[in-house]
């Protein structure tokens, strides 16, 4: 009787702490097994068998939503467009690159993005077969002796490296300085420009991506005001200087109010073209004031 007693009594005392006891052993073919039964281990790994404790029980519905729960999805970022990069070449003061005009004629042009247009000069004019007539808009420009009445053509494309734009506005006038031209912003409005003055590097990154409520047609609320905000301001200003020639009353003054006359009707055009492609891009009104 005193035999059984003690029996319990060693019994109640080892059980508890042998409870939940898990072994790990690896058999020769290297594959790990783990069992609660010390006995299920072969003799030969019993030695080697490592003893692990339990660790906090997972409820069932805790284990299902672990083996399934993954990171919240997140939409990948749009890929900034690939920039066009070009070499600079510095001449002086100013900085000039390659352009190849209507895929004919290369030249280095001054890289100004302070000025409304490409500039090109009449020799260039000639070589791209360009034909000045009555029909051809003249726009004021400002000079150090004040305005002068430029003519306003059209280049059928515009190459800067990779970098190309169609239908691209440019004055024709002979600079003081007998450089070639300008690269202004009716060809660099189109992009993003950046320059690398140390390398000697100009990146240009187009400003049309991916269409989207936020960018109709591919491009940005600033683009869009900025080229209605553009032409306005050039009838504007043409409007202003009609008045002032239809004062003169001489002959000379009657030339170039023709002239005057016709880039308004130009530019009156061109607005209604942008006001057209806003329409289908469903550019907001408020952003063609």
């Amino acid at each position: 009787m005193r035999f059984i007693i003690l029996l319990i009594i060693i019994l109640v005392v080892l059980v508890p702490s042998s409870y939940g006891e898990m072994y790990k052993w690896v058999d020769e073919k290297g594959t790990v097994h783990f069992t609660d039964d010390l006995s299920n281990i072969p003799e030969k790994y019993r030695s080697d068998a490592e003893t692990r404790k339990p660790t906090k029980e997972i409820s069932a519905p805790e284990m299902k939503d672990k083996s399934i729960s993954s990171p919240p999805y997140k939409a990948p970022k749009p890929s900034e467009p690939e920039g066009a990069e070009v070499d600079l070449l510095r001449r002086g003061e100013v900085w000039t690159t390659e352009v190849l005009l209507n895929e004919r004629v290369k030249r280095h042009l001054i890289v100004d993005s302070g000025a409304s247009f490409i500039l090109i000069n009449p020799q260039i004019a000639k070589e791209l077969d360009i034909t000045i007539n009555e029909n051809t808009p003249f726009i004021p420009m400002t000079t150090v002796s004040g305005y002068i009445l430029t003519p306003l053509v059209t280049l059928k494309s515009v190459r800067v490296g990779k970098a190309e734009v169609e239908n691209v506005e440019a004055v024709i006038y002979t600079m003081l300085s007998g450089g070639d031209g300008l690269l202004g912003n009716s060809f660099l409005n189109k992009y993003r420009v950046t320059l690398d003055s140390i390398q000697g590097k100009m990146t240009l990154v187009s400003m049309q991506g991916v269409p989207s409520p936020d960018r109709p047609g591919g491009y940005g609320r600033d683009f869009w005001v900025s080229q209605f905000r553009f032409y306005r301001g050039f009838l504007e200003i043409l409007k202003n200087l009609r008045k002032n020639y239809e004062s003169r009353g001489t002959e000379s003054a009657k030339t170039e109010l023709n002239r005057i006359n016709i880039a308004i009707q130009y530019f009156e055009n061109q607005l209604d073209e942008w006001d057209r492609k806003a329409s289908f891009a469903g550019v907001p009104r408020n952003w063609r004031k």
